[in-house]
């Protein structure tokens, strides 16, 4: 095929779509409030209620907020499923959604943490629906245009971004899914298995 007649800004989202459509997304289905705050080592990063850490800082507007540390510690610190929800909605989407697309502000200090499974569900589901339409609403010039102030590579053209944000959330909600089968596969009473 020639480079000049492939539709850039389709392949780009595909790379999410398919992924997410075909892999991720059913792999979501039913995660419980349980699953979601589930917690596989000690002192693992959540998404708690306010004043119930243990990290050096919470940050979140609202009841639950979300552990963090500056500098983050070494090693870093294992992290449950409520935790990495709330990292790809605020952190990858719904920053880059604000900063890139008009979507409102979004911040990790400001954002109000989900408190239950669906809640973060839907977020996600939000932060997602917004991100596919600014990247399709970019066409193929805007995949050219650079990023500018907004982002640490200010050079970098926005096809650079949309790669990085796809590639975070392959990596992250991956890491979710395999939390999902750690969780199914060393509690009994959620496989019907006897240890």
């Amino acid at each position: 095929m020639d480079a000049d007649a492939l539709d850039w800004n389709r392949t780009l989202r595909e790379q999410w779509e398919v992924h997410w459509n075909h892999q991720l997304r059913a792999r979501l289905d039913g995660l419980t409030d349980d699953e979601y705050f589930w917690s596989p080592v000690p002192d693992a990063w959540s998404v708690r209620p306010r004043g119930d850490s243990t990290a050096p800082t919470q940050l979140g507007a609202g009841d639950f907020a979300i552990d963090h540390a500056v500098p983050a510690p070494v090693p870093p610190a294992f992290t449950t499923i409520a935790w990495r929800l709330g990292h790809v909605i605020v952190g990858v989407l719904a920053a880059r959604n604000a900063a890139h697309f008009g979507a409102p502000a979004a911040a990790y200090e400001t954002w109000a943490y989900a408190d239950c499974a669906a809640t973060a569900l839907d977020q996600l589901e939000t932060q997602l629906g917004r991100w596919l339409a600014g990247v399709r609403g970019l066409g193929e010039a805007g995949l050219l245009v650079p990023l500018g102030d907004r982002e640490p590579f200010p050079e970098a053209p926005m096809a650079d971004l949309v790669l990085h944000i796809h590639r975070e959330l392959i990596h992250h909600l991956s890491e979710v899914c395999l939390l999902r089968d750690l969780y199914r596969h060393t509690r009994p009473a959620t496989n019907g298995a006897t240890r």
